[in-house]
């Protein structure tokens, strides 16, 4: 059996992270939506521990970051007007950091994300959930617009699915949504440390 290899690696993309200090955060649906009930991701307190190490790491370098939050309306788990859609305290905004409210899982789609980041802006660090869904694809999204995309895999988290033979375990999930973002669309560290200061 050949050697398996990635598209990024065959395309000649990088293969080690910028500088976070050249980097700009990007800290997607970390809500309380997943810390709790029918929504409450494996592993979710870990992931937002890792997470908020990271931002601490990013507000002490004086990097850009941004915080996304999804809304899907009064009833719902994402209701970013009630405490269930609000952003988790442990990495709320501070200051002047913007949040961007979001309805698709692509957060760039009708969302002035892309102009927040402005000419110039090129490497993007995500963190957030879930690592299936808008984690994927705004790393798809980024690099459909021609940014770099790092994801840090300790600082995301997923959750079963169901499957066409049954449930398949979050813990698959998350390996293979990592695996398929990592073929082409973005470099995944498996935390923090792998992204240099």
């Amino acid at each position: 059996m050949p050697e398996r290899t990635t598209l990024r690696a065959l395309s000649g993309l990088p293969a080690e992270p910028a500088r976070l200090a050249d980097s700009t955060l990007i800290m997607v649906d970390l809500q309380n939506t997943y810390t709790e009930g029918v929504m409450e991701l494996e592993g979710v307190q870990d992931a937002i521990d890792h997470a908020a190490d990271l931002l601490d790491r990013a507000r002490s370098a004086g990097i850009p970051i941004i915080h996304i939050q999804h809304d899907a309306g009064a009833g719902s788990p994402y209701d970013v007007r009630a405490d269930i859609g609000a952003i988790v305290d442990r990495v709320a905004p501070r200051g002047d950091e913007p949040v961007i409210v979001k309805n698709f899982p692509n957060a760039f789609v009708h969302t002035d994300l892309h102009e927040r980041l402005g000419p110039g802006t090129t490497n993007i660090v995500l963190a957030g959930f879930m690592t299936h869904m808008c984690i994927n694809s705004t790393a798809r999204g980024a690099f459909n617009l021609g940014y770099a995309p790092t994801v840090v895999a300790n600082a995301t988290a997923t959750r079963a699915l169901p499957g066409l033979d049954g449930d398949v375990a979050a813990a698959a999930v998350q390996a293979a949504s990592l695996a398929a973002v990592a073929d082409l669309f973005a470099l995944v560290v498996a935390d923090g440390k792998g992204i240099p200061d």
